[in-house]
């Protein structure tokens, strides 16, 4: 498990830039005035099992942004939280349970811009001890672990596309038994799985 702590902290320190929903879809024209609101998600990797996970969420089919998608714990920087850390920590615990103090976070990767206004900061961290799981009620559908091994292979990423506001938009995809990771978080973890290589 030191190994693994020891290449993620590794994979941190190399430069890079950042990344955005836009990377596939070069064509697209986004305004130069916009607005990013910041935010903060927790890529947290469990070593308190046989092998390393990271813990991935399942989002609401009642919710109106982004209903039934998966997306690690987080969400956007409130007043209250002192930087987009903070804001990553808090929405985990909100979102799984997972107390504040549990994480050790070993630092952030660049920066993600999403479609939807977001500029999203993703926070590295290792959970070395087992804690109750709490879904958010009403937010949360599901949590559930995927090998780190799987989501740092990056024969495992295919690039996908689909309509979107009539226009065909590509994206990364990292499937996962019955889930279907796609988008800013399978982006995100494209981002840490490439540095993890290098």
């Amino acid at each position: 498990m030191t190994d693994i702590v020891a290449r993620l902290q590794a994979a941190l320190t190399r430069s890079g830039q950042g990344s955005s929903d836009f990377d596939l879809n070069p064509e697209t024209v986004v305004p130069q005035d916009r607005r990013l609101r910041p935010a903060g998600v927790l890529i947290a990797v469990r070593l308190d099992g046989p092998t390393p996970q990271i813990l991935l969420t399942k989002r609401s089919s009642a919710l109106k942004h982004h209903p039934g998608q998966i997306a690690f714990p987080g969400g956007k920087q409130d007043q209250g939280d002192r930087d987009v850390v903070d804001a990553a920590l808090r929405e985990a615990h909100e979102e799984i349970g997972l107390p504040r103090d549990l994480p050790e976070v070993l630092g952030i990767l660049p920066e993600h811009e999403t479609v939807t206004g977001f500029r999203v900061t993703p926070v590295v961290a290792v959970v070395r001890r087992d804690f109750r799981i709490v879904p958010e009620p009403g937010e949360v559908e599901e949590v559930f672990p995927v090998p780190l091994e799987h989501l740092m292979n990056p024969e495992n990423y295919l690039i996908e596309s689909r309509r979107w506001r009539r226009v065909r938009r590509y994206y990364y995809t990292v499937p996962f038994g019955p889930y279907y990771i796609w988008g800013a978080t399978a982006r995100m973890m494209h981002g840490l799985a490439t540095r993890m290589q290098a």
